[in-house]
């Protein structure tokens, strides 16, 4: 029974971890439906997503792209530049 503090820790961090992750999944889930919406997709699968690519122009193909970007791009590995060695 020595660990069983640690072990209640450990399991509260776990269920944290569980908590964020599940919240992070439907925040991008609404992303998805709102970009179905918005773009007035149909079939709510990846083949729409795909045909209604293929059908759009390229500012509109890009618009999209940077809205993909802009969601799904990844914050965990950013170098931060100090200001003082900013150029």
């Amino acid at each position: 029974m020595k660990n069983s503090a640690l072990k209640g820790a450990l399991g509260a961090l776990a269920v944290v971890g569980v908590a964020l992750i599940a919240k992070k999944a439907a925040q991008r889930k609404r992303f998805i439906r709102g970009i179905f919406d918005e773009y007035g997709i149909k079939e709510k699968s990846p083949f729409g997503l795909a045909d209604k690519i293929r059908e759009m122009n390229d500012e509109d193909y890009q618009e999209l792209k940077g809205k993909f970007k802009k969601e799904f791009s990844s914050r965990c590995c950013k170098r931060i530049i100090p200001a003082k060695h900013k150029k």
